[in-house]
């Protein structure tokens, strides 16, 4: 079933963006052009980038390549919005102002056509994984984030890959409950916004989780270099209507 032609709003999140994985940005730009763009909203929900070490790499040509078809989007009408992500939760205004979006702090609640949806990365509820929430704690303090900025930039990615690779042996060493979203994380949530529909990421996990009168749509990330293939995003149309989409604009529900 094709997608609406005019959606009120589109959800993506963990693409992952870097020039290594050239397939999967070209991708993503086409669902700009093509799909976006016939959007009023766009809401990135963290992960774009596989890692962002600051504003003053904004500069970087993959980066501006991204950069600017999101400034784009943004000059033919669609507003568009970001919740950072647990990879690159260091962007700040200077790449708001490049690109010509909103950062947003979460959770976000919006109304849109009706519905009343709470947005969130979905890292914050993976309150079962101490070690990494220690660490969230941390890197997301605004003295840890000063201090680190004053870096210089190649420092900063060298510790980043690091922290990357460390990150990966990690995984390794955790079980799967462990890194998902906890139930009573995601009850708070819905009590603490007021709504009864989420939208969320980070857990490479796409699915439509329903119980009772509450909703919560997992989107899926992206990674078209190499198998399995896979991608999508979330839309709700002018009926207020929420939707999964695969990658290839399939209707998933």
């Amino acid at each position: 079933m094709p997608m609406p032609e005019r959606a009120r709003a589109l959800f993506v999140s963990d693409l992952h963006l870097q020039a290594s994985h050239p397939v999967t940005a070209a991708t993503f730009l086409r669902f700009l052009s093509e799909r976006a763009a016939a959007a009023q909203q766009l809401y990135l929900l963290g992960d774009l980038f596989e890692y962002w070490a600051g504003d003053d790499d904004i500069a970087d040509p993959f980066h501006h390549q991204i950069i600017s078809a999101l400034r784009a989007l943004s000059d033919a009408g669609v507003a568009v919005f970001w919740i950072a992500g647990n990879r690159d939760f260091l962007v700040g205004q200077g790449f708001a102002d490049a690109a010509g979006l909103t950062l947003l702090q979460e959770p976000h609640v919006i109304d849109v056509a009706g519905q009343r949806i709470a947005l969130v990365h979905g890292d914050a509820e993976c309150t079962d994984d101490s070690a990494y929430m220690a660490f969230r704690a941390q890197v997301r303090e605004p003295a840890w984030q000063q201090q680190f900025l004053a870096m210089p930039l190649a420092q900063r990615k060298n510790i980043i890959a690091g922290l990357r690779e460390g990150s990966r042996e990690a995984h390794t060493m955790k079980s799967d409950a462990i890194m998902d979203v906890t139930p009573s994380a995601i009850a708070a949530l819905h009590a603490a916004t007021g709504t009864d529909t989420l939208i969320h990421g980070h857990t490479h996990r796409p699915a439509l989780h329903i119980d009772g009168t509450r909703r919560r749509f997992v989107l899926p990330d992206w990674e078209l270099d190499a198998p399995p293939e896979r991608g999508g995003w979330i839309a709700v149309d002018n009926t207020g209507s929420i939707r999964r989409y695969d990658v290839q604009g399939n209707a998933l529900d």
